[in-house]
Order: C-alpha cells, then sequence, then structure tokens
C-alpha cells in the first residue's frame, strides 16, 4: 500500500467539537499541532500522523463520510439521529456532551394543532409520534429560541449544553429526550480498504478515553 493511501481522510466539525476533538488526539499521542485550532483552511494535512482534516459544518460530516470523500468522520449523536445516514458508528468519544430536549414557555398549556420548532424534523416527528401525539414540525435553521417568544410554535425541539440561552430568553426545558455526544464514524468501504489505520486509532482514542475515566 503506497504512503497516499495509508493517509487517512478525517471529516471534522469546525468550533467546539474539533477544539475538544483535537486535545482527545494529542491525549491519544497523534501530533496534531495547536495553530490548527484557529486555522481558518477547509483541508488541514498532517503528515507527521497520516491524516488530512477536512474541516465541514457538523452537518455535512455523516455526507462526507457516507460518500467516501472522507473515510473517518467526528459527528454529534444529534446530527446523526437526524440525518440517518449509511456509515458505521465506530465510538463514543464522550465529548461535547450536552442533550436533546423539549422545551417551552413557564406558563405552556397543551393546544389543538400544537406546532414545534427545529433544526431537527426527523427527530422530533419520530419524537412525538412514539409518544401518539400529533405536532406540525416547523424547520428552521437560526435561533430557534425564538420561534415560542414570537408565537411561531407552542414548543421547541433542541439541544441543551447548560441551559443558560433558555433562563436568559425565559424558556424552561420540558422534557430530556436523549443524551448527546461526538461519535466516531467510518465509510463502510474505508473501513475494510483501510481497516488497519482506522481500527489503530479506534484503540488509541479507547485507550485514552479509559485513561480519563
Amino acid at each position: 500500500m503506497s504512503g497516499q493511501q495509508e493517509i487517512l481522510k478525517v471529516a471534522m466539525p469546525k468550533g467546539r467539537i474539533y477544539k475538544q476533538a483535537s486535545k482527545l488526539f494529542r491525549e491519544a499521542g497523534l501530533p496534531i499541532p495547536v495553530d490548527f485550532d484557529d486555522s481558518r483552511k477547509l483541508i488541514i494535512e498532517v503528515p507527521d500522523a497520516k491524516m488530512e482534516f477536512i474541516m465541514a459544518k457538523p452537518v455535512d460530516v455523516p455526507t462526507y463520510v457516507e460518500y467516501g470523500v472522507a473515510d473517518i468522520g467526528i459527528v454529534g449523536k444529534d446530527v446523526l439521529m437526524e440525518e440517518n445516514k449509511d456509515v458505521y458508528e465506530l465510538l463514543d468519544l464522550g465529548i461535547a456532551k450536552c442533550r436533546m430536549s423539549v422545551i417551552g414557555m413557564p406558563d405552556w398549556k397543551p393546544v389543538i394543532n400544537p406546532r414545534v420548532a427545529t433544526k431537527y424534523p426527523n427527530v422530533a416527528s419520530q419524537y412525538f409520534r412514539e409518544l401518539g401525539q400529533q405536532v406540525e414540525v416547523i424547520k428552521l435553521n437560526g435561533s430557534i429560541e425564538l420561534a415560542p417568544l414570537i408565537g411561531l410554535a407552542d414548543r421547541i425541539v433542541d439541544m441543551v449544553e447548560t441551559g443558560q440561552t433558555l433562563k436568559e430568553n425565559g424558556l424552561v426545558e420540558m422534557e430530556s429526550i436523549f443524551g448527546i455526544t461526538s461519535r466516531l464514524i467510518a465509510n463502510r468501504v474505508s473501513y475494510r480498504m483501510k481497516n488497519e489505520p482506522i481500527q489503530k486509532l479506534c484503540d488509541l482514542l479507547q485507550q485514552t478515553l479509559a485513561a480519563r475515566v
């Protein structure tokens, strides 16, 4: 196998997940330069680690991995659940912890034909369907917290980390749907063709996570 083929292409979300993931990679002994954390480059080559990072929007990571332009990727469980892509989920990295929740105003009362706003329409629809509740799901991309404040929706489904944003906007967390952490995922073909480097990375990360505990 040539050196070029051994390079692992890693789809990495920009922002807080990247900072936590790169820290985990460094703890695992991978030579990821610290100055990359603030780089604006979209493709970052790390020849010493035999890796190439493709910096992506979190929601696009599973797509890059499914189509094989990236061998592996790091993505939140929220995106995996919403996008439902055909990828292998290899490892729970335990980073970027938060939860998916139903949120509303403190004085919320059930209404006929309720509307729920969210960035996660598939997750929200499935949740309320399983409860046997009929709701109209409205997809938003921006500040979901606005929806109940301006009367667009009765409740919202969104990620909650500290709850500070909800508090500042007079909203309350009503129900937690599921916990979220970032996962290591792999393209199905890459997992076969580059099994050795992918498995080696998995083992390194697992040992590092065990040492953290």
